[in-house]
């Protein structure tokens, strides 16, 4: 039975479910099976969808509606060619919310809020939150340094009550979280909920083989490394001897392996060499990547499928943030939602005992 609503804040009205908690939209990791598990114990679920064709995704949807009746969203990336038609699915199949990596235009934050859909676009800098929320954001998630993934260098404990003060819309925290103690300290800080990726893929929800996810839970503390060898762009990753080996390449020695996952990548993603080259540029000019680090952008996505979805560590990474060094269980994602929810409640409730009155 999904846990009673015991906090309520500004993210549990603006989307409708039951607990301040966000499981983020992580590739090859997010799909129908953990963000309807997430969904079901009442927390914010989001699919992962820029390793999904448009068909897939789609797919993706319709599995995740078949499995809960919950509020959940979708993960897109803004600078993606066929980004306004991936919004379009979203409001075809009534999906609650829409979450971004990268800012989304101000005009296609219109036609989804139009329609009915809650927009969080996912930022690391106070600049970037700021030009969301005069577009029209409804909230907006931030990621502190500790975050997995593509991260910035700010810890959270000061990024986010940067944003707090800056920005009259929700914030969200997310990097370094994973219990309860976690998002009672968010909420103090002025948050309205937490999100979470590496504590949801240490779940027995998670479609990770079990295997991979049973040596997560072997590394410590400085379990975790932030290179620029992947794709040119700061990404944590944890510190295998394959991603070891990555900190000693250079763009030219890595140069027949990041040809031929680019390759793997353009028939993955069912794209043309037009729409291909059409994705580059938007994305180049989104991020404001050098074509060096754009020539590597392919490696991200196949490198991470080798390791999330096929379990090679001899030739793929993990993405997974600083918190993997205090996790060591892989609950469902019912009794993950319920231990944050219960401990968060029972911080704050002892928090206002500290109060002289």
């Amino acid at each position: 039975m999904t846990t009673p609503q015991m906090i309520r804040t500004a993210l549990t009205d603006l989307t409708g479910v039951a607990h301040p908690v966000v499981q983020t939209g992580m590739g090859w990791v997010a799909g129908a099976k953990l963000v309807s598990a997430t969904a079901n114990a009442g927390a914010l679920g989001i699919l992962a969808s820029a390793t999904m064709t448009y068909d897939e995704l789609e797919k993706a949807i319709i599995e995740t509606k078949e499995r809960t009746d919950k509020p959940f969203g979708v993960n897109l990336r803004a600078d993606a060619g066929d980004a306004v038609e991936r919004s379009e699915l979203l409001i075809k199949h009534g999906v609650k919310v829409a979450s971004f990596a990268l800012a989304p235009k101000e005009a296609l934050i219109k036609r989804l809020k139009d329609a009915g859909i809650v927009v969080i676009p996912s930022i690391g800098a106070v600049k970037h939150a700021e030009k969301v929320a005069s577009w029209g954001a409804d909230a907006v998630m931030i990621q502190g340094g500790e975050g997995g993934g593509h991260t910035g260098a700010v810890p959270t404990s000061i990024l986010l009550p940067s944003v707090v003060s800056s920005v009259d819309i929700p914030v969200i925290a997310a990097g370094g979280f994973s219990d309860g103690r976690g998002l009672a300290a968010a909420l103090a800080y002025g948050a309205v909920g937490v999100g979470m990726g590496t504590r949801f893929l240490l779940t027995s929800d998670s479609s990770v083989p079990e295997a991979i996810k049973r040596r997560y839970l072997e590394f410590g503390l400085d379990g975790t490394v932030v290179t620029t060898k992947a794709d040119g762009m700061p990404h944590r990753l944890l510190r295998t001897e394959f991603v070891e080996g990555l900190e000693n390449t250079n763009i030219i020695t890595n140069l027949p392996a990041t040809l031929k996952r680019s390759l793997q990548f353009k028939k993955m993603s069912g794209l043309s060499w037009p729409a291909l080259v059409k994705d580059m540029f938007a994305m180049k000019k989104a991020t404001g990547r050098s074509w060096a680090q754009m020539s590597q952008a392919a490696n991200t996505p196949i490198l991470l499928k080798q390791g999330l979805v096929e379990g090679d560590l001899a030739a793929g990474m993990l993405a997974s943030g600083q918190v993997v060094g205090v996790i060591n269980d892989l609950p469902s994602c019912e009794e993950l939602v319920d231990r944050v929810v219960r401990e968060a409640a029972e911080r704050l409730d002892a928090l206002g005992g500290l109060l002289v009155r």
